[in-house]
C-alpha cells in the first residue's frame, strides 16, 4: 500500500503529452499515475469505433512509455475486474488502493468532466489540485479576460493578439508579408488531373491490434469501420506524421485547403488533428514547424499562414469560447431549428453525391476534413433546420478528433449560426454552386446543379433560397448578406413560392429514422428520400 505522502497523479485519455502540467513534478520515488479506461467515456456518445481505439491504444502506449522511464503506473484496463466505468469511481478506487497525501490532474477539456472534478476533494477527503493544462498556447483566464464585455467574438481579432503574444510569423511588430491573414489567396479548386501525394498511415501495431479486437467484441453497433485504422498512437508516431505533413504536403495546403475531391478524403490536409486534441503533439510545436518550413523556403506564405492560423487562431480561439461560454453556450438555437438527423448522416445512402461522399469518408476513416464538415455536412444541417443538439452529437460521435470544446463551437456557432453571432457575423449558408466550384462533386451527381427549381435541381439550390426567405426577418439586416437579399428582391413572386415549394417538398421526404428493423448505425436504405430526381 502506498505512503500517505504520495501524490497520486490522474493522466486523462486526451493528456497524453510527456511535459503535461500534472506530470512536471512528478517524483518517481513516491508518486503513482493513474490512467483508467472508463465505459462512460465510450458511450456518452457512441463514438466511432475507430476513436474509441485510438484514444484506448494511445493510452496503453503511453502507460507503457511512462513504465519505461521508471514511473510507477496503475492503469484500469476497460475489461479489469471491478471497473466502475467512471472517472469518479476510479479515482475512489485508487484513493484507497495508494492512500495518497494529494491528487494533482491537469484541468479537462470537456465542461462535463469539469464539473465533475468540483467534487473529488469532498468527495475523497484528500487535496485536489487542478492545474492549467499548458498545451493550449492561450490559458482559459487569458481568454476570458480578452472575452469579458464584448457582445461579439471574432476570430480574426483574437488570432493577431495571438501572433503579437507569441511572435509567430511576426517580424518587428508587424506580419510578415504585411498582411495578417492569406485566407483569400487558399481557395483554389483542385485541378482535375492533379495528383495529391501519398499519405503517411499506420499500420497497427500488437498493441492497437488487441485494442480494436476489444472494440470490435465491445461495441459491434457502434457506428464506422475499423480496418481502415492508421492513426498515430505514439508521440514517435504523431511526430513523424506531422514532419510528412509539413515536407509532403504543407507547400500546397494553402492553395488547395478549401478544395474537395470524390474518394479523396485526405487531399494535403494534416491529420494531425487527432494526435494534436489527444496531447501526442502540442499546438507550439505544430505551428514552429510550418513557421520554420516558410523561414526556410520550403512553403509559401499563404500556406503556412494558413495552417498555423488553423492551430493558433482557431483551434485556440474555439476552446477559450466554449469555456468562456459554457455551459448556457450549448442550450442556444438562434433560428429555432428543430428537425431531426436525417438518417442518411448514419447511412451514407443518399442520390446527393458530396453528401454521400462525405458520409462514407467519415465511416470509412473518422475523418473528414473542415470544409467537408462545414461546407458539405454543416451547410446541409443548416439550411434543412437541423435541431443544433443532434448535429452535435452526430459531429461528437463519428470524428476521431472530436471533443465537445472543440466540435461544439464550430458546430453550434459557425456551421449552425444557433449561437446567434458570437463567434461569426453570418451564417455559412451556400448554394451548390459552391459545392461545384470546390469539388467535382457535381459531375456525375443524380442531380444537376445547374437548375434552379424542380425535383432534378440540386436540392442544395433551393434549400439556400427557401433558408433565406424563412428568415429573412433576422438575417436581411446583417450587412454580409446583402448581396443575396438583392438577388432574392429581384425574383419574382412565382419563382419564391416555387422555391419555398421545392424545398419544402424535398425536406418532406427525408427520413430521421433507420428503416423498420434495422439499428441506429446500420447501414440501410432511407424510406423516402425524394432522392430519385426526374428526369
Amino acid at each position: 500500500m502506498g505512503t500517505a505522502t504520495g501524490t497520486l497523479r490522474l493522466v486523462l485519455g486526451d493528456q497524453l503529452h510527456p511535459r503535461l502540467a500534472a506530470l512536471t513534478d512528478l517524483d518517481p520515488g513516491t508518486d503513482t499515475v493513474l490512467m483508467v479506461e472508463v465505459a462512460d467515456e465510450t458511450t456518452y456518445v457512441r463514438h466511432h469505433k475507430q476513436k474509441i481505439a485510438l484514444v484506448l491504444s494511445a493510452m496503453r502506449h503511453f502507460a507503457q512509455e511512462l513504465r519505461a522511464g521508471g514511473v510507477a503506473v496503475d492503469y484500469v484496463a476497460l475489461e479489469d475486474a471491478g471497473n466502475t466505468g467512471s472517472f469518479t469511481g476510479e479515482l475512489a478506487r485508487a484513493v484507497a488502493r495508494h492512500r495518497p497525501g494529494r491528487v494533482v490532474v491537469t484541468e479537462p477539456g470537456e465542461w462535463r468532466v469539469w464539473t465533475m472534478m468540483q467534487g473529488w476533494r469532498d468527495e475523497f477527503g484528500v487535496p485536489v489540485e487542478i492545474r492549467t493544462d499548458t498545451r493550449f498556447l492561450c490559458p482559459r483566464d487569458t481568454f476570458a479576460r480578452w472575452a469579458e464585455g464584448r457582445e461579439s467574438l471574432r476570430m480574426e481579432t483574437f488570432y493577431r493578439a495571438m501572433r503579437r503574444r507569441t511572435g509567430l510569423l511576426m517580424r518587428d511588430g508587424a506580419p510578415v508579408g504585411g498582411r495578417w491573414n492569406f485566407d483569400h489567396d487558399n481557395r483554389r479548386r483542385l485541378p482535375a488531373d492533379h495528383r495529391p501525394p501519398e499519405r503517411l498511415r499506420f499500420p497497427p501495431d500488437a498493441v492497437t491490434r488487441e485494442v480494436i479486437a476489444l472494440v470490435a467484441r465491445r461495441f459491434p453497433d457502434h457506428f464506422g469501420d475499423l480496418d481502415a485504422f492508421g492513426w498515430p498512437v505514439t508521440r514517435r508516431d504523431a511526430l513523424r506524421a506531422l514532419a510528412h505533413f509539413v515536407e509532403a504536403c504543407l507547400p500546397q495546403f494553402g492553395d488547395y485547403q478549401d478544395a474537395m475531391r470524390a474518394d479523396a478524403p485526405f487531399l494535403y490536409h494534416a491529420l494531425i488533428a487527432p494526435a494534436l486534441n489527444l496531447g501526442l503533439l502540442d499546438a507550439e510545436e505544430v505551428c514552429r514547424e510550418a513557421e520554420r518550413a516558410y523561414e526556410e523556403g520550403h512553403a509559401p506564405l499563404n500556406a503556412a499562414e494558413g495552417f498555423i492560423r488553423q492551430i493558433l487562431g482557431w483551434r485556440e480561439y474555439v476552446r477559450g469560447l466554449y469555456w468562456a461560454r459554457m455551459p448556457d453556450y450549448a442550450a442556444t438555437n438562434a433560428l429555432g431549428a428543430e428537425r431531426d438527423l436525417p438518417w442518411f448522416y448514419w447511412s451514407g445512402e443518399t442520390a446527393m453525391r458530396c453528401l454521400a461522399d462525405s458520409v462514407r469518408a467519415t465511416r470509412r476513416h473518422a475523418h473528414a476534413h473542415h470544409i467537408q464538415r462545414l461546407m458539405v455536412l454543416g451547410n446541409f444541417a443548416l439550411l434543412a433546420g437541423v435541431r443544433p443538439a443532434a448535429l452535435e452529437e452526430w459531429f461528437l460521435a463519428v470524428y476521431a478528433d472530436a471533443y465537445e470544446w472543440v466540435e461544439l463551437p464550430n458546430v453550434h456557432g459557425m456551421a449552425l449560426w444557433a449561437d446567434g453571432g458570437i463567434l461569426g457575423s453570418k451564417p455559412y449558408a451556400a448554394s451548390g454552386a459552391y459545392i461545384d466550384r470546390m469539388s467535382d462533386y457535381c459531375r456525375g451527381c443524380a442531380y444537376d446543379v445547374r437548375l434552379k427549381e424542380g425535383p432534378a435541381a440540386c436540392p442544395f439550390n433551393a434549400l439556400y433560397w427557401s433558408f433565406l426567405i424563412h428568415h429573412a426577418d433576422r438575417l436581411r439586416p446583417n450587412p454580409r448578406l446583402a448581396m443575396p437579399y438583392r438577388t432574392l428582391d429581384r425574383m419574382s413572386a412565382e419563382r419564391r413560392r416555387a422555391i419555398v415549394r421545392d424545398a419544402a417538398r424535398f425536406l418532406d421526404g427525408l427520413s430521421e429514422r433507420p428503416p423498420e428493423g434495422e439499428g441506429r448505425v446500420e447501414t440501410g436504405t432511407p424510406d423516402l428520400f425524394l432522392e430519385q430526381p426526374a428526369g
